[in-house]
């Protein structure tokens, strides 16, 4: 029996999209519009999956925490007294406000609904006025613990607690990056945009180079060339590939011993479903995406740089200028999205042919399609 498809996709629509790349089309506009596309999506994708949530120099030092909404849950990043980092259901045992907000440095999260107090590593030693409360126990009371790995100085976490471990999944990646040092790396500005489109948009947008020729025309289509760009991947990510025009007029790399391709070059890679990461030999940026609607997320770009860039003279200069840079072109990718959505909500809207430039969408898509259609 052929595999069913997912909600207002049909047969034919599906086929199209798990052709071979040469003969493949998009995925249909109900993929994105469609909110019980998108409530299939945040089980068999998002909570599924993995998902990063903040970088380890974010929470350095013990008693350092930070919060996070992913996928409806409130999460508490805390850096516990015991040199522990973990990750906690933000939700108080009692009556379910948020015990902490924000981010910074506390040895108690203390609930501001009740007072109940949790430690660092999720217990509960303060419940005040639960005397006569039979069979009550501040031990059976912690935060629940979500399920976390640490990876490259990332930390991410699985929602449902079934997903296969993540590092084996992109041995791969890891070593093709592994020169430009992405565990040294550190936050050193977040750029926050509230953005009007499906999470899929976006990634797509991020994992081609083909848009070059027109939306970036006076930005990277000089320095890298549509053309030129290649993609390559495993069964759990890809990478692209935008080879330098002129790897002469590259500038210094911050990235001590880097070949000097990997200095001059820029890369963008994506784990499924939108852990999306780029490179180049100043350092990285990474574009974390929060769905919270199948029209609708929250996107953080954080500009990351190597921890010893931190002592030089011009750091600031440094941080600044990337960061504006990054805010430019997405602002030119803000307005190639926001036609894009327009588009998928036409009535008339249809699959389109994908370019051989799109190699990563494809790659997306066949992913996609394995663990929306049912067996």
């Amino acid at each position: 029996m052929p595999p069913i498809p997912p909600p207002g996709l049909t047969a034919e629509e599906c086929a199209r999209v798990a052709a071979p790349l040469e003969q493949a089309w998009t995925l249909p506009p109900a993929a994105y519009v469609r909110e019980d596309v998108y409530a299939r999506e945040a089980d068999r994708v998002m909570r599924a999956g993995w998902a990063p949530v903040s970088r380890l120099d974010q929470t350095p030092n013990p008693g350092d925490y930070l919060c996070i909404d992913l996928m409806g849950q409130p999460l508490l990043v805390s850096h516990g007294m015991d040199g522990r980092v973990r990750v906690f259901s933000n939700v108080c045992r009692h009556r379910s406000a948020p015990v902490a907000e924000g981010a910074g440095t506390r040895k108690l999260f203390t609930c501001p609904y009740h007072a109940w107090s949790y430690d660092t590593e999720g217990r509960l030693v303060r419940a005040p006025l639960m005397e006569g409360a039979e069979g009550f126990s501040e031990a059976d009371c912690s935060l629940p613990l979500v399920r976390s790995e640490t990876w490259e100085g990332f930390i991410l976490v699985n929602l449902d607690g079934e997903a296969a471990p993540f590092a084996p999944q992109v041995e791969g990646l890891r070593s093709y990056f592994e020169a430009f040092g992405m565990t040294d790396m550190v936050v050193a500005r977040t750029l926050e945009f509230d953005s009007g489109w499906n999470w899929k948009v976006l990634v797509e947008n991020f994992m081609e180079a083909y848009h070059h020729i027109a939306t970036h025309s006076q930005t990277f289509e000089p320095v890298f060339h549509a053309a030129d760009s290649k993609v390559f991947g495993d069964e759990a990510w890809a990478v692209l590939h935008m080879p330098a025009a002129h790897p002469e007029a590259s500038s210094p790399p911050l990235i001590a011993g880097l070949e000097p391709w990997q200095a001059s070059d820029l890369f963008a890679a994506v784990v499924y479903p939108h852990f999306m990461i780029a490179l180049h030999g100043a350092g990285m940026a990474w574009y974390q995406v929060l769905p919270t609607a199948a029209g609708r997320l929250l996107l953080r770009i954080h500009v990351c740089v190597p921890a010893s860039a931190r002592a030089l003279p011009e750091y600031e200069e440094i941080v600044e200028a990337s960061a504006q840079f990054t805010a430019h072109v997405h602002a030119e990718d803000i307005a190639a999205n926001d036609l894009v959505w327009r588009g998928l909500n036409a009535p008339m809207a249809r699959q389109g042919r994908l370019s051989p430039l799109e190699a990563a969408i494809w790659r997306l898509n066949q992913w996609w399609l394995r663990r929306m259609q049912d067996a």
